[in-house]
């Protein structure tokens, strides 16, 4: 089997690595030689953070995949976020640690049926959340992200038409905070979909003193016992800037491992799912480790491509995205 069936099959490169390697070491030589940067998401894992030139949610990393100098972005993260920088770097060469690290909600929405959704609604204009695949992007018309989504609603006229997709609980929560009656498709993210009131209401009984912050793709049944709501980054900030000593935190649980760097001495609960056999870990973000990072950067695959007539199309929504960002200060 040679690398490119490999990756078809496994979706990384699976190869021995010397166990006397210090793979930080290895990493760091493999970035200079390369002239590459690794951005990573907040859900990875704590190694990768580590290793990571930025670190950020979806705003945050689309903005550095827009403004980097380096030849090669290694993206630490899932496929639509690889497939983002490429759309926005499309000379730069993309790579991604793990080729089938997807994601739930991008998956909930297929372009074909998106595309046949969206013709039912002609007079309407097509805002889409950054957790989509690069072809529905390009059907649409502004993408924003969770740090974003209201500010961007808000910055279009009242009478304005709009379809929002693919998260429904994020489209919710950004109607009921805008006023706006939007037209939402019908998909979710796994990860979030998964908390369990009930045991987060006995959580807080036994935690009194702590404060319940949550994603905005959480169900709307959980963002009402929120005492905050915001995108990864918004919620980090929060636990900054609150005094509270203790947080139980409802979104993926890598968060957790910056918000106990940023808060020596501070309690951070990871929300209980549904299932007490269950956890709330991206299965998809944690596909990616730093022995399939070194690899993959050693290798130069698997390499992320989109291609030229789609970069074309879905880099103008993205761009309408950041352009409004910038012009809000967001």
């Amino acid at each position: 089997m040679d690398k490119f069936e490999e990756i078809f099959v496994k979706g990384f490169i699976d190869e021995p690595i010397d166990p006397t390697l210090d793979l930080f070491d290895e990493i760091e030589k493999l970035k200079k030689e390369k002239n590459a940067v690794i951005l990573a998401h907040y859900y990875q894992e704590p190694d990768i953070q580590d290793i990571a030139d930025y670190i950020g949610d979806s705003l945050g990393l689309s903005q550095q995949a827009a403004k980097t100098d380096a030849e090669v972005i290694v993206f630490a993260g899932v496929h639509f976020m690889a497939e983002t920088a490429k759309i926005l770097s499309p000379e730069k060469k993309v790579l991604l640690p793990d080729y089938k690290a997807g994601c739930s909600l991008s998956d909930s929405c297929p372009p074909n049926l998106f595309a046949k959704f969206k013709e039912k609604y002609p007079d309407h204009l097509v805002i889409t959340y950054v957790n989509c695949s690069a072809e529905l992007k390009a059907m649409s018309d502004i993408v924003c992200t969770s740090s974003n989504a209201v500010q961007i609603v808000e910055s279009l006229p009242k009478d304005q038409k709009i379809i929002f997709g693919p998260d429904r609980n994020l489209g919710t929560y950004v109607a009921k905070k805008t006023g706006r009656d939007l037209v939402l498709w019908n998909g979710a993210c796994m990860v979030h979909e998964i908390f369990s009131m009930q045991r987060i209401t006995k959580l807080k009984e036994k935690h009194p003193e702590a404060k319940f912050i949550a994603h905005p793709e959480c169900e709307d049944v959980v963002l009402k016992m929120a005492d905050y709501i915001g995108s990864t980054t918004g919620l980090l900030k929060y636990t900054i800037d609150n005094p509270a000593k203790e947080f139980i935190v409802a979104t993926e649980s890598g968060i957790i491992h910056q918000m106990e760097k940023s808060n020596p001495g501070k309690v951070f609960i990871p929300a209980p799912p549904n299932n007490s056999c269950a956890c709330n870990d991206c299965p998809h973000m944690k596909r990616n480790t730093l022995e399939k990072l070194y690899l993959c950067m050693k290798n130069g695959l698997p390499e992320v491509t989109v291609p030229m007539n789609v970069i074309e199309k879905a880099r103008l929504p993205i761009e309408r995205m950041l352009e409004i960002s910038a012009r809000l200060g967001i």
